[in-house]
Parts: C-alpha cells; sequence; structure tokens
C-alpha cells in the first residue's frame, strides 16, 4: 500500500503507543493533502501552503485522534465512549465507535452545533445528549460522569487523542522535508496546537506555532476563561480549554504566540480562501488564514496554515456569508442566455 492508504497507526506506529497485534479501528485517516497556496503567498509575500485536514473520512482532523483513542479503548475492553462536543469530535466519535461495533454518547451545547456535524452523528448512530450549558460546562460533567462508570473518555484530555494528531506534524515534516518557518493554527480546546508541538518537537524541528481564537471566545488571550464564549466560529467556541496549560507552553517553546480575531475577519477569510484558493473550509479552519492575513508573517518563509474541517459540516454559516448571487430563470434559451451571458 502507498501511505495515503495506510492506516494512521500502522504509518506511525515505532511513533505511537501501539504494539503490533493490538485492534485497529480505522477509517484510513491521515496522509492529508498539503495544498501551495498562491493566492495567499502573492498576498503576504511567503510561500504559503494549506494543511486539508477536512480530506480525512469524516471531514476533520478529528479522525486522526479517534483512530488512537477507540483502539485505544477497545484495547482496554471499552463497550462505550463518550465525549463533550462543539460538533466535529462528536461526529468523529460516532463513526469510530460504530466502526469499532461499541455505544457512543455524545453531549452538545443544545442549539450551538453546525448542522452537517449533528447529521453525521446521528447517522453513526451515536446516542446525542443536548445540553441546556456550553462546551465548558458539558466537559466538566462529563470528566465527572466517567470517573463513576466505565466508559471511556475521548475528549483531548485524553493522551491518546495527543499522540494521534502529532501524526499531522510528522507528516507536513515529511512533506516539506523538514523546511517549515511557521504554522497558523485555530485554537479552540487546544488539544491541536499541543499535539502539533509535541509531534515536531519529537522529530527535532521547532517552527514558530501561531493560534488563533475568535474575539468572543478567546481565553487564552485574555488570560482567564470565558464564561459564555460566542463566535460565528463554532468549532473553537469554547471558553475554558482542557488544553490551556500545554498550548501556552507550545507557544512559548515555539517563540510563537495566541491572538484574536473578530468574526468579521474570520469570515472574510473563509470566503477568500473559498473563492480564491478553491477549498471550502469550515469558519473555524478559517482562523489560521485570518491570522495569517491579519498579522503578517512574522519573516517566516514558509508557512503552513491548518484548514482543520471542511466547509459542509456547517452549511448555514456559508449560505449566509457568501458572495454569491443566485438567478431564476425560465426553462427556455432565451432567458438562459440573458442569465449566463448578462
Amino acid at each position: 500500500m502507498t501511505a495515503s492508504h495506510v492506516p494512521l497507526i500502522e504509518r506511525y506506529r515505532d511513533r505511537l503507543p501501539f504494539a503490533p497485534g493490538d485492534p485497529l479501528v480505522t477509517l484510513q485517516e491521515g496522509s492529508t493533502p498539503l495544498l501551495r497556496a498562491p493566492v495567499l503567498s502573492e498576498m503576504v509575500g511567503a510561500e504559503v501552503r494549506l494543511k486539508l485536514e477536512g480530506a480525512n473520512p469524516t471531514g476533520s482532523f478529528k479522525d486522526r485522534v479517534m483512530t488512537c483513542a477507540v483502539s485505544a479503548a477497545v484495547r482496554e475492553g471499552a463497550k462505550a465512549v463518550i465525549c463533550a462536543s462543539t460538533g466535529n469530535t462528536a461526529a468523529s466519535s460516532a463513526a469510530y465507535a460504530a466502526r469499532a461495533g461499541i455505544t457512543c454518547a455524545v453531549i452538545v451545547p443544545d442549539g450551538k452545533i453546525a448542522a452537517g456535524k449533528m447529521a453525521q452523528t446521528l447517522m453513526h448512530g451515536a446516542r446525542v445528549i443536548a445540553l441546556a450549558g456550553n462546551f465548558d460546562r458539558a466537559l466538566v460533567l462529563v470528566r465527572e460522569l466517567t470517573e463513576t462508570h466505565p466508559i471511556a473518555l475521548v475528549n483531548s484530555v485524553n493522551e491518546f487523542r495527543i499522540e494521534g494528531q502529532k501524526t499531522a506534524a510528522f507528516e507536513l515534516l515529511e512533506d516539506m522535508e523538514g523546511d517549515i518557518d511557521a504554522l497558523y493554527i485555530p485554537v479552540g480546546n487546544a488539544g491541536n496546537v499541543t499535539s502539533y508541538w509535541r509531534g515536531f518537537t519529537e522529530m527535532g524541528a521547532s517552527p514558530r506555532l501561531y493560534g488563533f481564537q475568535a474575539e468572543g471566545a478567546a481565553p487564552l488571550v485574555l488570560g482567564h476563561p470565558v464564561e459564555h464564549p460566542e463566535t460565528v466560529a463554532s468549532a473553537i467556541r469554547i471558553g475554558n480549554p482542557a488544553r490551556w496549560e500545554d498550548a501556552m507552553t507550545a507557544m512559548t517553546q515555539s517563540r510563537g504566540s495566541i491572538r484574536s480575531l473578530s468574526d468579521t475577519e474570520i469570515l472574510a477569510a473563509y470566503r477568500l480562501i473559498a473563492s480564491g484558493e478553491g477549498m471550502f473550509c469550515e469558519p473555524a479552519s478559517a482562523a489560521s488564514v485570518a491570522g495569517l492575513l491579519k498579522y503578517g508573517t512574522d519573516g517566516a518563509e514558509r508557512v503552513v496554515c491548518v484548514l482543520t474541517g471542511r466547509g459542509l459540516k456547517d452549511p448555514e454559516t456559508a449560505l449566509e456569508n457568501n458572495d454569491g448571487v443566485t438567478i431564476h430563470c425560465e426553462a427556455d434559451m432565451g432567458a438562459l442566455e440573458e442569465a449566463v451571458l448578462g
């Protein structure tokens, strides 16, 4: 098999806590494309590439973490997994639990999950609980629940998740032959940025890490939890990141920073990525590019922006925030010519 067809755990088994013969729950995740971004490159005066994590099986980077978290849960004899989620973790955990033949329960903030993510989660057969509270409260409750019940918690507090996600850093170093100056990445619960830094350091690399939060959900920028986080970028609508300390360590050690963005800036980048580079990502993913456009490259010559999830995850936001026009037309040639040619 080519690298793109080798399950992630098998590809990097020597760097992951799995032995030959361990149960493997996989949808052949990982090996995602690294796309050159000529429009962005010209705008910022550097070589910019986009890491397309939406190319994973369920459409987000979470598949890297779930192959490891769910495989480990099965190895340990778990019959059920659970998570709190803003959407992508729910969809991915549900898919991998279905693959493993075990039960999955997900706790989501009521009315705060994008339709595409909810649809995936339900179709995979998960038990969905819509909580009258935000993600941070949901995470507190599921952590308490798993302390007294034999259910495997698959949120980013799970170390196997960090191990799975660090493989994205391995891929970047392979694809760029180790020559990467800076990584731009959205920050929500902070497991992603923590994982990239672990992967880079294990390989002896040290690109600068720049993380971005939405202004209405920017606890790492403000230096304190946000009780009621709000942003159009639902995947990073988190007010008290579980990996707070790890993320700040990654920023300090990499000589990078965490900064904030307005929803207007995120949505502008969201539209630009789609219309300029031909990539439709979810709003939270666009935070990496919005950060690049707002704050610049800080002297970096080779830059990677991580697009964490596919645009079809959140169709409502796309329909409400686009520059396109739908022209209604009668079914005859004259009307069609006028509509097409103006």
